[in-house]
């Protein structure tokens, strides 16, 4: 098997983007190879095997030994040593982790059926000191679908995300101090004027444009090209869990092309992926 350095990075076309978000982290492609590749095999994979895969995304050595020290630090991996090799596997944690992020990641985009114009009302609020805290709830509600229509208050079209809900309060440690209810919030003229104020639908309008271009111009030519082109389409889809809360039709503008990003992204992912997988397996040899 050829090392790291003995092909050309086959990273193909990048992602553009209208709002500068930056380029994926050795740390972020790392998670997604091990979520794609390495969670379906559950098996150790040899620090080679990441420099050669990573290293056809254009990441550098260094900084692949680094995202395996900090996400073993982080309790996703752990490293067994062999004499001068190290085998990865992943921590109960990391399998946890990995495998609602697939599950959300698949299920990100597609279209929701009908709605009954009942809201899941959140009021939670955390004080001003407490930053860290603040941005904890931001983020882990967000993840849960939610968007935040005023200071402290968080809503979404899904009531039956409840539970979840309930779950992420209490985690964070601010369930006592919350307020959960259901309801409507006027007629549909007024819910799309909630849609709008409480998430950014033109922020990720955008993004799903930018994704269909960046995906329509990968051409991959070889399977070394197929496993690049295959990790940063599930690299730059992992994004929209975070950003697209997965609204009724009723809710969203009359052209949203979510749909069609996300028929777009399983078309292509189920024509790469066995190509990809072909190619990690070649790169996971001993």
């Amino acid at each position: 098997m050829p090392r790291t350095g003995d092909h050309a990075p086959h990273t193909g076309p990048q992602f553009r983007r209208r709002r500068e978000l930056g380029a994926a982290s050795a740390r972020s492609l790392l998670l997604t190879v091990l979520g794609e590749f390495v969670l379906p095999a559950g098996e150790p994979v040899w620090t080679a095997a990441f420099l050669r895969a990573l290293g056809l995304l254009g990441v550098e050595e260094k900084a692949v030994r680094q995202a395996l020290a900090r996400s073993a630090t982080e309790g996703w991996v752990a490293g067994e040593r062999h004499g001068r090799r190290t085998a990865w596997r992943l921590t109960p944690s990391g399998e946890r982790l990995l495998t609602d992020g697939t599950e959300r990641i698949y299920g990100s985009g597609r279209p929701v059926g009908a709605w009954d114009g009942q809201w899941l009302i959140v009021m939670a609020t955390v004080p001003e000191t407490s930053r860290r805290l603040r941005h904890l709830l931001r983020t882990r509600l967000a993840w849960s679908g939610l968007g935040n229509l005023a200071p402290g208050v968080w809503v979404s079209p899904h009531p039956e995300r409840e539970p979840e809900v309930r779950g992420v309060l209490t985690e964070i440690g601010v369930a006592d101090s919350s307020t959960l209810f259901t309801g409507r919030l006027g007629d549909l003229s007024e819910a799309r004027q909630v849609a709008a104020q409480a998430w950014n639908l033109d922020e990720i309008e955008l993004a799903y444009e930018d994704f269909l271009d960046a995906v329509r111009a990968l051409r991959p030519v070889d399977d070394p090209g197929t496993f690049a082109a295959h990790t940063r389409l599930v690299q730059e889809w992992r994004r929209f869990p975070f950003l697209d809360p997965g609204l009724p039709a009723e809710l969203l503008p009359d052209d949203w092309c979510g749909s069609q990003a996300f028929a777009l992204f399983h078309e292509r992912h189920g024509t790469w992926r066995p190509v990809a997988d072909r190619q990690w397996k070649t790169m996971s040899q001993d």
